[in-house]
């Protein structure tokens, strides 16, 4: 007798595998499309994510968090603008371990594979199977959005994100740092633990920027790195290659939807298929996360009748993640437009607010707790 599957996960990244983990603890069974791999020359994944306290509960409960020596906690960040605004977060001062943690990508994919490998209620799949629902994780780039009749806004930001990894003279003590400066904004994400001398880089820039500084050569790029971020870490070392993407807000006008007018079964979005924001806060994952963890506990608590397709829980998931999604998108948006303007009266009044922001108090308070999903 043919396997019978209640959800059919298609996209098996952090989110789609994620999602395929927190649905068999629940009992459902569940395929997980993992198309055939070419074979081509390997290079070293490059990213890494800044994971908020929700994030790192959810992944420990499915006991797939990395090892401490790729899950560097951040105790710090310190944001300086274009001219002399500042703002500092430090975790003692919201009583906290971390205000987040800097995961090396390759490392948590590695666990959640395992996780997958071993879990009983998942069934690897090379091709779209059927199922009462087809839970779709494929990324900005979905292919079954678009077999959907889904539309995805797109409003594309005059930048590209370059990410590679450095190794620093001196150890970066868990602090997290970022520069906005007139060509873009750099990010120094801290790895290899409390002490360690490595970082991620994250630089966005504008488009014209990008050739001069994706092909550099090493010497020219890391002095580049090493004037913005104002030798806060002594000499850099480029110890990885360096890798690029365009940089977008985006949204898909529906999440979720029958497979056809006649069907019983349905389709609905996570992650990065049903939204994209810019990286300056470090955000992307933890929505996506959020999304898999709100879509998974809707069905946990769904009737015993009613099917994992039923539109009516769907578009519930589809609500609360909305809402949850617009005030860090508009937020994310606003920055990004603020210190995209060049002029000076602009960067008076964006180093003015930034001042302000830091003497803010709970303000100030709120919106780490916010960022660390803690709220």
């Amino acid at each position: 007798m043919a396997q019978t599957f209640d959800v059919c996960i298609r996209g098996a990244g952090i989110a789609g595998r994620t999602l395929a983990l927190l649905l068999a603890r629940d009992r459902l069974r569940v395929a997980l499309v993992v198309p055939p791999q070419p074979r081509s020359q390997q290079h070293r994944d490059v990213r890494a994510y800044a994971l908020n306290a929700s994030s790192r509960a959810v992944l420990q409960s499915l006991r797939c968090w990395p090892d401490e020596k790729d899950a560097t906690p951040v105790v710090g960040m310190q944001v300086f603008g274009d001219l002399d605004g500042q703002v500092e977060f430090h975790a003692a001062s919201q009583d906290v371990q971390a205000l987040a943690w800097i995961v090396d990508v390759p490392a948590l994919e590695q666990r959640l594979a395992e996780a997958v490998r071993y879990q009983p209620q998942v069934e690897i799949v090379e091709q779209p199977v059927e199922a009462a629902l087809t839970a779709v994780c494929e990324g900005r780039h979905s292919s079954s959005r678009n077999e959907f009749g889904v539309e995805f806004s797109v409003t594309p930001y005059s930048q590209h994100a370059i990410a590679t990894r450095l190794r620093c003279e001196l150890p970066h003590g868990g602090i997290a740092r970022q520069w906005f400066t007139p060509e873009g904004i750099l990010a120094f994400l801290p790895l290899g633990g409390a002490e360690g001398h490595e970082v991620a880089v994250v630089w966005s820039l504008e488009h014209s920027l990008l050739p001069d500084w994706l092909q550099s050569e090493e010497a020219s790029f890391t002095t580049r790195l090493q004037s913005i971020s104002q030798d806060a870490l002594g000499q850099l070392e480029l110890v990885a290659e360096r890798a690029s993407w365009p940089l977008q807000q985006a949204v898909a006008d529906r999440w979720c939807g029958p497979l056809d007018r006649n069907s019983p079964q349905s389709w609905v979005l996570a992650g990065d298929a049903a939204h994209n924001v810019h990286p300056l806060a470090g955000q992307g994952l933890n929505l996506g996360l959020g999304d898999v963890q709100a879509l998974a506990r809707i069905l946990q608590e769904r009737d015993y009748w009613r099917s994992p397709a039923d539109l009516k829980l769907l578009r519930r998931y589809e609500r609360e993640r909305k809402a949850a999604l617009a005030p860090m998108g508009l937020a994310m948006d606003g920055l990004q437009q603020l210190f995209a303007r060049p002029e000076v009266p602009v960067q008076m009044l964006r180093n003015w607010g930034m001042k302000g922001f830091e003497r803010s108090g709970p303000l100030k308070a709120w919106m780490a707790r916010q960022a660390m999903g803690l709220l």
